[in-house]
């Protein structure tokens, strides 16, 4: 499956001025690599679940896994990737499959992955 992935990406600052530096350039560097801010969130509260809370949320959809990687992969931003490293801790970031519905999940074959 190589069509649209979603990346959500939860942490903590860590360090503000170094998360600023890379948030400066990172949005216009997403957008060129094929990628879409779909959701930004600040941690309100939990419901339920075993993730621990983190302060940020960020919901990336991606054209493709290739986008993704060409952004991560680009030699032109090795010096943008540190400031996120070194400003974001707690980070999680996991990529999801685009799905229309959960049927493919539902079905007896996809039920038990997880």
């Amino acid at each position: 499956m190589d069509g649209p992935i979603y990346a959500l990406n939860l942490f903590d600052v860590r360090d503000r001025d170094e998360y600023l530096a890379y948030s400066r350039h990172s949005a216009q560097e997403v957008t060129a690599h094929g990628g879409r801010v779909v959701a930004l969130g600040r941690f309100r509260e939990s419901l339920t679940g075993d993730v621990q809370p983190r302060q940020v949320m960020i919901l990336v959809e991606w054209e493709s896994r290739a986008a993704l990687d060409s952004y991560r992969n680009d030699p032109a931003l090795r010096d943008l990737h540190p400031h996120r490293e070194r400003g974001a801790g707690a980070y999680v970031w996991h990529l999801f499959d685009r799905l229309e519905d959960l049927r493919p999940i539902l079905t007896a074959a996809g039920a038990g992955r997880s």
